[in-house]
């Protein structure tokens, strides 16, 4: 009389499942380290312990690590201060030293400044800016390349993809009005293609009006804690008053690639004392200088 046969298989699914056990139990307990360690966590469902899109009554604060090259710098960190567009103001970015370096390297050189012209791509006389300014060539020498190696390390855009640092000089009652730092036409991308973003570099203070205004930033702005401070022109949208050795950083461009119209700004009119600051611009790719 023939044995019975008797299947393998149900052996073979229970060692399956005994597996899958282990490896469960097994991933589990990395959660739990990594959770104790505070590598991992949860996710809070409380939302009133952090800042909502767009409400600027409570500016986040980011204290920034200090690095070798940070001697006359005093204590800095960076606020995010809108997300409409993208805007963030680094404290001390610059030292005064630094400050004062850039102006008297400009100074000798300063001409009225221009606009470009969207057709040609030339410089042209306008109204809408009064100020005047010059050009600094990048990495014209081991200061100006310093301070362009920290805006890349800031923006996290490579520095051949910035243009040369523009020095601009406010006097009481100069302005600039709102505009997009972004072009619309195709002669002034053919270099380094769309400027994706700006910063902003104060190199002095100004005793009152001087303002970087953002007309159609979106939020509350009047709850900013330096409202009371700002000249009228300053509350006509979010604004950055000018205080020596701060950098502003926004983006002209959303992170899908698309130019940003929230990003409109100006320059309010001084009304008391001297503006001094510097630009630098930012490229999608590189700019051949």
């Amino acid at each position: 009389m023939a044995k019975p046969r008797y299947s393998r298989l149900p052996a073979r699914k229970s060692s399956s499942s005994t597996m899958f056990l282990t490896m469960l139990i097994m991933f589990t307990f990395l959660i739990l380290i990594l959770l104790a360690l505070g590598i991992l966590s949860i996710p809070s469902s409380n939302s009133g312990n952090s800042p909502k899109p767009n409400d600027l009554s409570s500016i986040v604060h980011n204290v920034v690590d200090r690095s070798d090259d940070d001697e006359g710098r005093g204590e800095h960190w960076v606020e995010v201060i809108s997300w409409e567009p993208r805007a963030f103001i680094y404290h001390n970015f610059l030292s005064k030293e630094e400050c004062e370096y850039l102006i008297d390297l400009a100074k000798p050189h300063m001409v009225k400044s221009t606009v470009v012209d969207s057709e040609t791509g030339k410089s042209k006389d306008s109204r809408v800016r009064t100020s005047s300014g010059t050009f600094l060539a990048r990495g014209r020498d081991k200061i100006i390349r310093n301070i362009e190696r920290r805006i890349a390390d800031f923006t996290f855009i490579p520095v051949e993809h910035g243009e040369g640092l523009q020095i601009l000089h406010y006097e009481a009652g100069q302005k600039y009005e709102p505009h997009y730092d972004y072009f619309m036409d195709e002669f002034n991308t053919k270099n380094g293609g769309q400027r994706i973003a700006t910063v902003l570099m104060y190199l002095s203070d100004v005793e009152e009006g001087g303002e970087t205004v953002f007309p159609a930033a979106k939020g509350n702005i009047s709850a900013v804690p330096w409202w009371n401070e700002l000249s009228e022109c300053g509350k006509g949208g979010l604004s950055v008053k000018p205080r020596m050795g701060d950098a502003l950083l926004f983006w002209s461009m959303k992170p899908d690639a698309s130019l940003d119209p929230s990003s409109l700004h100006g320059g309010c009119p001084v009304i008391r004392g001297n503006k001094w600051s510097s630009t630098k611009w930012m490229r999608v790719n590189e700019y051949k200088v």
